[in-house]
Order: C-alpha cells, then sequence, then structure tokens
C-alpha cells in the first residue's frame, strides 16, 4: 500500500472520531440542560364539559319560548287549511269572546280543550262546541258565517292553536265551566275567577 494512500486512510479515520467526540459532547450538553432556561409546558386537564341547558319555558308556561301570551300569538302561525276541530275551537272563540283580552279568549278555549279530554263531555271540539245548549251562538247545530279576513278570526285562529297545543295556560286553567258575567245561573260549582266578562267554575 502507498504512503499516500496510508495517509490518506489515516486522515478519514481521525476526522471521524473528532466528528463523533463532538457531537457526542454536543448531545450531552443539550440533554443535561445546563443554565439553560426550561420553557413552561402547558398542561392539560381534562374536565366534563357541561352546557346549560336552553330554558324554554317556565313554570306557568310548560311549552312557550314566548315572553308574553301577545307576543306567543303574534308568532303562531296559521295553519294555510284548519282541521275540522281547530275550525270548531276557534268559531267558538270567534263567537263566544272575539271582544276580550288575549287571556280571556285563552281561557275560552281552554275549557273547550279541557271537556274534550275530561271524559265527562263528548271527546273531540265540534262534539264539545255543538252539544245541545252550551253555546248560544250554535243555531240548528251550525255556527254564523264567519269573516275570515278579519283580524278578530286571525287571533281566534291563533289562539285555538295555542289552546289545542297547549303551549300557554289560561289564567283559570282547569276550568270546565263559564258563563257570561251578566247573568247568574245556580250552579253547585267551585267558581274560579272572572276573566274579562266570563266567570269560570271548576
Amino acid at each position: 500500500m502507498s504512503n499516500r494512500f496510508k495517509f490518506a486512510a489515516s486522515l478519514s479515520i481521525a476526522a471521524t472520531f473528532i466528528t463523533t467526540l463532538f457531537s457526542t459532547a454536543g448531545s450531552h450538553a443539550a440533554a443535561q440542560g445546563i443554565n439553560a432556561p426550561v420553557a413552561s409546558v402547558a398542561t392539560f386537564i381534562s374536565q366534563p364539559v357541561v352546557q346549560p341547558v336552553s330554558q324554554t319555558a317556565d313554570d306557568d308556561n310548560d311549552e312557550a319560548d314566548a315572553a308574553s301570551l301577545a307576543e306567543l300569538v303574534a308568532e303562531t302561525d296559521i295553519p294555510a287549511t284548519l282541521s275540522n276541530e281547530l275550525e270548531c275551537l276557534a268559531g267558538a272563540v270567534f263567537f263566544e269572546a272575539k271582544s276580550e283580552s288575549l287571556a280571556g279568549q285563552l281561557a275560552v278555549a281552554r275549557v273547550i280543550v279541557a271537556r274534550a279530554n275530561s271524559g265527562r263531555f263528548p271527546s273531540s271540539y265540534c262534539g264539545v262546541v255543538y252539544q245541545p245548549s252550551q253555546f248560544s251562538f250554535v243555531r240548528g247545530n251550525a255556527m254564523p258565517a264567519i269573516d275570515r279576513s278579519s283580524r278578530a278570526w286571525h287571533t281566534a285562529a291563533r289562539i285555538a292553536v295555542i289552546a289545542d297545543e297547549g303551549s300557554w295556560k289560561s289564567p283559570v286553567e282547569g276550568a270546565m265551566f263559564f258563563h257570561a258575567a251578566h247573568v247568574s245561573p245556580r250552579w253547585g260549582k267551585t267558581r274560579m275567577a272572572r276573566v274579562d266578562s266570563h266567570i269560570f267554575y271548576r
């Protein structure tokens, strides 16, 4: 082997040894972290995520999001075609209470709903409304004609939808009977309250 080749091989071995020596020393210093600031590491703590339950109702009105009955009436859509049952319910509200407050109209509607659900009266709104001798506006098993373009009808229809869905309770919730305040029938029933021009009973 020539001297030149031996010298080159020795030089290569020496260079490899020096490179290994310096890289190991550098690695050791970094691992020790002598006088080097340690970066803070964020710590993740697992906690359950609790989402607040949205309040869709208050204690008095279990289904309604609206702040008032007037707001709920304004937000309630009238179906393009009312069912026969809703027609009967809205008709009763229209003829019996269209000149009264929204609470008064709802009170009348909820009496009809309560009767239909009671098992003591006909089980449909139309059956309750057309039951003989119950509503003075019913003549010959029919209602008078209704102006369906009137604001009063639109309100009565919305009240009927609200009463049917139970989305707002009446001020006399649970009442089963009522009469106009200007008459005094001798009923042995428990009086609840007067709402507008009607007096309601259990």
